[in-house]
Order: C-alpha cells, then structure tokens, then sequence
C-alpha cells in the first residue's frame, strides 16, 4: 500500500528540514516508485496517490511525470495524430491551438487545468464576437487533447470540457436555377466543381478538390473515394453512368485535362484543376458570383445540404442518401430540418381519413 510523505533535505545551515510538497510513494510490478505530487496540500497528495494506485491495478500505463504534462505536450500528441492519419484539418487545428487556445492554456500543467478555467475562456471568446459553433470546434481539440493524454497514461487527470449549443437547423438551399446564376458568374475553371458539388452533395474542400482521375472509371461509370481519405474514414462510390449531367461533367472535364496535359507536357492528376494546377481556396471568387447571382451570403456548403435534400425528394432512402453523400449519422436529416414530402403527403392523407370516419385507424 502505498504512502504520502514529505522528504527531509539539510539545509546550508546543516539542520534537517522538510520539503513542502508531498511525494508519493507506491508499487509498480514489484517495484517501488516515488513521485512529487506538487502540492503542499496532504490531501491532494493522498488523491493522486490512490489514482495512481488505480490506474496501476487496472493495468493502465502510468508515467512517474504524468501530473506534469502541460497543454503544449498534449496538444502536440493531438497535431500529431492528425498528421499521422493525413486529416485535413491539421492545418485548422494547429491554427486554433496558436491564435487562441495557446494564450490562454500555453504552459499550463493539464493537471491545473479546471472546468471554470475552461468556462471562462469560453466567456472571453464569446465576449469576443465568437459564434458557438467556433468555440466549440476549439473546445474539441482541447478535449482530444486531455483523452490522447490519459488513454497514452501520460496524465493522470481530463478535466470536463464543457461545450456549447449550437442552432444546428441549416437552411441554406439552392435550386437549380439558383447553381446555374451562379455558376454564369464564376470563372470557368470553377463551375464544373460547383456543378459537380450541387449533383453528388460531396464536400468540396476534402472530397472534390481532391479527386484524382485515378479515381474516376468513366467506362463502369463511377468515381469513388477510398477509405481514410473522407471525413469519417469510410470509403465511398457514387455511380454516374444513370445520371446524364454528371456523366457529361466528367466526360468535358476529361476533354480538357487531355487538352491541358497535352499543352503542358506533364501528366494532370486531378479531375478539377486550374491550368493543370490543384484548385485550392476560391472564396471571393464564390462570394463575388453569388452576389451576383442575387443570392449573397450563401455557402459553398449549401449544396451539401441541396443535395441531401433533392435525394429524399426524389424518393431515395435515406439510408442510401447518407451512403451517397457520405454521412455516418441519421442527425443530419434532423441538422438539415430535411423532411420527405412523401411522409408529409402520407401523415395528411391519414388525418384527412381520421377527421371523415372519427376513428384512428
């Protein structure tokens, strides 16, 4: 069993004193181990004490420094899961880590870190014009960081993070005429990639931008996207060949990346490409153009919600739709306030039939 106590050191004086802080002492495999609980206070000491205790009896590693992780190392363990599985926002969380979440919680032990700590950065962020949906996607990878921290057993404690609502009914739809208007007043290299997002509803960013002719088959009439390089991880296949639009899309997009390979004297790897170069951030093209199109302020990300909504309008199941577009959950019909007309029409038929015969049946 172990035990709590404060060490004796000689002074310059030659007289023997005792540390303020409280060290631990316990076993591990057989082994004695003792650690500073960097705490003057002998209760504190007592509970990591037997934390420690449980996490060896369970099994759990447990690091002799684990109480003096700080934020920094254990946001570089998250950095560094993200990189190691090639996720696309590594570059986003890096960026919430720098701007405001390293002021705030840089240098600090995670061990000292506290729920009201994390509640007032969260005040400060919305004193500061931030919108919830953006506190909590910093919020998030402060969360990833103290469970990669007690799961890797290099910290002991994972304070509660936490998190805020958010409105997450979308509205933002568009209609064809509304893709086309805007699609007139987008540099032409763009509107395939618009096009090919209100069709398939694939997110832009991660899954169009990147595509890859390798992943295209323009004879099976599919184009796919492998396991790991989507937002869930899941792999996915969208079939085109009974889709006369989108067929044609990548058949003209075909046409002019031959073209261009041809002019350039080098091989064009993906399917959307500006002068056989990567298509990257485009958003002041896409604002300007949806200005112009009389429909301003809306979002790349609208399309994704259009063509969730234009499949279940067309009948589909929504079990297939997530499987087209690539969502894990059913939440996104409620997120997205997507309803069937088909339910609809049928729950009407119904309470037409109530109110004539008075029964429920």
């Amino acid at each position: 069993m172990g035990v709590v106590f404060r060490r004796k050191f000689k002074g310059a004086d030659g007289t023997v004193r005792q540390c303020k802080t409280w060290t631990a002492r316990f076993y591990r495999g057989g082994k004695r181990v003792e650690v500073s609980t960097d705490t003057t206070k002998k209760g504190e000491a007592v509970a990591l004490l037997k934390t420690l205790e449980g996490k060896v009896a369970g099994g759990a590693p447990v690091s002799a420094s684990a109480h003096r992780l700080t934020v920094d190392d254990a946001m570089g363990a998250v950095f560094a899961d993200y990189q190691t599985n090639g996720k696309a926002t590594a570059d986003d969380v890096e960026r919430r880590w720098t701007m405001y979440l390293q002021p705030a919680f840089g240098g600090r032990k995670v061990s000292n870190i506290t729920t009201a700590d994390i509640r007032e950065y969260t005040k400060t962020r919305l004193d500061d014009g931030a919108k919830p949906a953006t506190v909590n996607r910093e919020l998030s990878a402060l969360r990833r960081a103290f469970s990669l921290a007690v799961k890797d057993g290099r910290s002991l404690y994972r304070p509660y993070v936490p998190m805020l609502r958010e409105d997450n009914i979308r509205t933002g739809f568009f209609d064809r005429a509304q893709v086309d208007a805007v699609t007139t007043h987008l540099p032409e290299h763009l509107r395939p990639v618009i096009t090919f997002a209100y069709l398939t509803g694939w997110r832009v960013p991660s899954e169009v931008l990147t595509l890859t002719w390798g992943q295209v088959d323009l004879k099976a009439g599919t184009v796919r996207l492998e396991p790991g390089t989507t937002k869930n991880d899941a792999g996915r296949t969208f079939i085109f060949d009974a889709m006369p639009a989108l067929k044609t899309l990548l058949v003209d997009q075909r046409a002019v990346t031959d073209a261009t390979q041809k002019r350039l004297g080098r091989i064009v790897p993906h399917v959307f490409h500006h002068e056989g170069e990567p298509i990257r951030d485009f958003r002041w093209a896409w604002e300007k153009a949806c200005k112009a199109a009389g429909c301003p302020g809306r979002l790349v990300h609208d399309l994704r919600r259009t063509a969730v909504r234009n499949l279940v309008r067309s009948g589909v199941s929504e079990h297939t739709a997530m499987k087209l577009t690539g969502h894990k959950t059913r939440s996104v019909f409620d997120r997205y306030d997507i309803v069937s007309e088909a339910d609809l029409r049928d729950a009407g038929r119904k309470l037409a039939e109530h109110a004539a015969t008075g029964t429920g049946r």
